[in-house]
């Protein structure tokens, strides 16, 4: 109709073309799959033998799991879009009065590991968000206990002033004042100025870290004396202290240098006792769930990792793209942005892109019922944590009702006192805090979790891609941190070998040889296609699957121990902090695509003896073929073995050749060539009996 005014469009989906492709080869590789497992079964059904049926059973079983495994990715790949946000267009709808307050939740847990200055950038990232600053409040959650990590955002609330209006004036898109400084920025006198102001901040922060506490010399005022003084009581520790929450600055209160406002930036240590239970990562945030539910309480609400800054100031329009839209707003409960990285070398030796995991996936997804909750760089309705679209769980109090409207300043002593009420360590008791209302408790990865439990109550999401990242994150730059990092995440063990010359595969001239040739260039070449199409590199795609194979003897195996102790009530170390302090030597290693093994670890031993193991069989399996022995029955295992002994070229290389600090350890090397050759020995015992 003519006269009518449309509105403009904030955003629009577009399915992948992969789609048809995509479903066709699933149906083909299932078809290859079923004539794989109906081949063991026949092979199962005619063993003659207990050695024989022993391996064919086995061989069964590992294809149904990995058949398993494929199957269940392909969900992935049935439906995946992509979706375009167009936040220019918002501000022709929308009023500065319209955009919706919100809390952004920064957590770190240990200023040794998580050094201040990373979250303090990351803080300072977003206080600088394209976005009106009497909307936003960052709160930082410190379960490290740390008057270190206070002290540091102390300095940053006085840098804050000048650095705000530095960026706004000269409408940077760069707002981690770190990564700034490290661009080829504009050179200028106020450029300079302002770098110096951030230097000489690194500098006192760095040295109140080294020293392990907060001198006398830098505190400046009888408040600040008064919030360190907490740290000096009798019995204050990092398991067992008081709640500390700091008010460092306060909408309407505290300018900018240009007389600007700035935004709410507010330090919590939740309360924690040694006969209480901590719930990680999971209890922080439904702490400061509650904590901005009494001080500020916006409707929306992101996460981020300490070490995950803004890369965008716009984001937080893009994000509104989805929630200002009346069709998707009764049953949206989150944003997901996928989780980048910054400072990956050349080839991602380390494969902590996961660009599958974060990227792909997610967009695949999407076209279902909406991503996962990866844990970081993820807006919230606040409502999704109080019940199903359609039901409400009330909490304890009116003051924490997502719909409850805070009249009073932040740092009103009714509301300090409330807001210290509810992060005291037994304030869940009695409550379905971490069942049915907040963030859930039960899994060390309460992300997955909690994005798994929303999504059946009801709620939807969606996956926003922009072009340039949202976030950006550190990765680990050794391979025990990786390995450690992962090893929360997963759960399971692949194994192979061919030390006895025992024919696992069929013949090359058995005609099953090339439904197993089709399988495994199927699945590799389908998963390196989806790599390559999400602007990946084929050498990163190679690090990828290396690393699938690493993990399968390491972080998985030791997970899924971990996970079966813990099952049956044996203590477990629980969560560890990855940490994010870069060594120089080690991270010229790493720039350089050397892997480092420069510490010792029970996964470095699982790793060394699978290497150890594939090396001599491919050997000795090659050294049989060249002889004659077997050559046809072998020389699928022989492929296998050979593609596994050349992923394995960094540990070979590590165990003889190196000679720096990031060499594997000799006490590693010696007790994985022992346990190699036990491994062996046992092996050709139990199949001479």
């Amino acid at each position: 109709m003519e006269g009518v005014k449309t509105k403009p469009l904030l955003h629009t989906l577009r399915f992948s073309p992969l789609i048809a492709p995509n479903r066709v080869f699933a149906v083909v590789y299932t078809c290859a799959i079923l004539a794989l497992l109906y081949h063991h079964a026949i092979t199962v059904f005619h063993s003659t033998t207990l050695l024989s049926f022993s391996i064919s059973i086995t061989l069964l079983i590992s294809d149904v799991i990995l058949g398993f495994m494929w199957a269940a990715k392909q969900s992935f790949r049935m439906n995946p879009v992509h979706r375009q946000v167009f936040p220019e267009n918002l501000e022709k709808i929308m009023k500065e009065n319209d955009f919706q307050a919100l809390d952004i939740f920064i957590c770190t847990a240990d200023p040794y590991k998580e050094p201040p200055m990373s979250v303090v950038n990351t803080a300072l990232s977003v206080m600088a968000y394209d976005y009106p600053t009497e909307k936003l409040s960052v709160y930082v959650s410190d379960d490290g206990g740390s008057a270190m990590t206070l002290f540091a955002f102390m300095e940053a609330a006085k840098f804050g002033s000048h650095w705000l209006p530095f960026c706004r004036r000269n409408k940077l898109v760069e707002r981690c004042p770190d990564a700034y400084f490290r661009s080829n920025h504009h050179q200028s006198s106020e450029a300079e100025q302002i770098k110096m102001m951030y230097e000489s901040m690194k500098a006192r922060v760095e040295n109140v870290v080294e020293r392990g506490k907060v001198g006398d010399e830098y505190i400046t005022n009888q408040q600040q004396r008064e919030a360190f003084n907490k740290w000096t009581s009798q019995g204050f520790t990092r398991q067992d202290h008081p709640t500390v929450i700091q008010v460092l600055l306060e909408i309407g209160r505290d300018k900018d240098i240009t007389g600007e406002s700035m935004p709410n930036l507010i330090y919590v240590s939740r309360h924690k006792s040694k006969t209480s239970p901590h719930h990680f990562k999971a209890g922080a945030l439904n702490a400061l769930v509650r904590v901005s539910g009494i001080m500020t309480n916006a409707p929306i609400i992101l996460t981020l990792d300490c070490d995950m800054y803004s890369n965008d100031p716009q984001t937080p329009h893009r994000m509104l793209c989805f929630f200002s839209d009346p069709k998707l707003r009764p049953n949206l409960g989150y944003v997901q942005f996928p989780q980048i990285f910054h400072g990956l070398n050349k080839d991602d030796i380390y494969a902590c892109e996961f660009k599958g995991l974060f990227q792909t996936n997610p967009m695949g997804l999407d076209g279902l019922l909406g991503p996962n909750y990866i844990g970081t760089g993820c807006f919230f309705s606040r409502r999704v944590f109080f019940g199903g679209p359609s039901s409400f769980l009330a909490p304890e109090i009116p003051e924490l009702w997502p719909d409850h409207v805070v009249s009073k300043p932040i740092q009103a002593q009714q509301v300090l006192a409330l807001a210290h009420q509810v992060a005291d360590c037994k304030y869940e008791n009695q409550t379905n805090w971490g069942s049915k209302l907040g963030f859930r408790y039960g899994s060390l990865v309460e992300d997955y979790y909690t994005g798994y439990r929303l999504q059946c109550e009801g709620w939807k999401s969606v996956f926003c891609h922009p072009n340039r990242a949202a976030f950006l994150g550190d990765v680990p730059i050794t391979l025990n941190d990786a390995l450690s990092q992962t090893k929360r995440w997963c759960v399971g063990l692949l194994e192979l070998t061919l030390l006895n010359g025992i024919s696992v595969f069929p013949k090359v001239s058995d005609n099953c040889f090339f439904l197993y040739i089709f399988l495994f260039i199927g699945s590799y070449g389908q998963d390196c296609l989806d790599y390559i199409l999400a602007k990946g590199t084929f050498q990163r795609w190679w690090s990828d699957q290396r690393m699938w194979m690493v993990r399968g003897v390491t972080c998985h195996m030791f997970g899924l121990i971990e996970f079966i102790s813990k099952y049956v009530g044996i203590a477990t170390q629980g969560f560890n902090v990855t940490s994010k302090v870069i060594d120089n030597e080690q991270g010229k290693r790493y720039d350089q695509g050397t892997f480092e093994f420069g510490v010792e670890s029970p996964m470095f031993v699982s790793l060394a003896v699978a290497a150890i193991i594939n090396l001599i069989a491919f050997i000795g399996g090659l050294i049989g073929v060249l002889r004659g022995k077997n050559s046809e029955g072998l020389f699928g295992q022989l492929l296998i073995s050979g593609f596994v002994v050349l992923n394995c070229c960094p540990v070979y290389e590590a165990m003889v050749l190196r000679t720096d600090k990031g060499r594997m350890p000799t006490k590693t090397t010696i007790i994985s060539t022992f346990l190699a050759w036990a491994l062996y020995t046992a092996a050709s015992l139990i199949l001479k009996m």
